[in-house]
């Protein structure tokens, strides 16, 4: 190291001092166009061609090989690892399956989906109802006890997945 670099890092009052030079802060032809790219991103976009000819009809007029070195760095940046939602098959074996038989991790899982989904809580509730009904063989003081079928606050009725009985047509 030269004496004049020992000087500089020594006269450094900050390590921000040390950062200057011609590649800071300097404005790239990408950067109005970094927003919508991130947001492609986030859905899902992954493509760099693709994503390049997406912005060249809002105006970019870079390269095609600056957009594939920003969308690279995303690449290989590390992003934040999150679980995945289970399968619609594994969530109706849950559902299905008596709680008790239901091992620690995997009732960890459907206690985690019914807190954040309200119509798969009240499907999983009315489920459980029904196995209830069947297994005790006590249908009808069941129904009267619950009222299933005559909550309106009911997520899942009120989406039509379960619908009330009509009444029959009279001729």
């Amino acid at each position: 190291m030269t004496s004049r670099t020992v000087k500089r890092y020594a006269d450094a009052a900050k390590p921000e001092d040390l950062f200057t030079g011609q590649r800071q802060a300097r404005a790239s032809v990408l950067d109005e166009y970094k927003t919508s790219l991130d947001d492609r991103w986030n859905e899902g976009g992954t493509n760099a061609w693709k994503l390049w000819e997406e912005i060249v009809p809002l105006g970019y007029q870079g390269s095609y090989q600056r957009v594939r070195a920003y969308l690279r760095q995303k690449h290989t940046s590390p992003r934040p690892v999150m679980a995945r939602p289970p399968s619609p098959r594994v969530l109706a074996r849950w559902i299905l399956r008596r709680p008790e038989t239901l091992t620690e991790t995997e009732h960890l899982h459907l206690k985690n989906v019914r807190a954040n989904y309200p119509e798969i809580d009240a499907l999983t509730k009315h489920v459980q109802t029904f196995a209830t009904m069947l297994t005790e063989r006590q249908g009808e003081r069941f129904v009267l006890a619950t009222g299933i079928g005559h909550s309106r606050a009911d997520p899942v009725t009120q989406r039509g997945c379960i619908t009330e009985a009509e009444p029959e047509p009279e001729f």
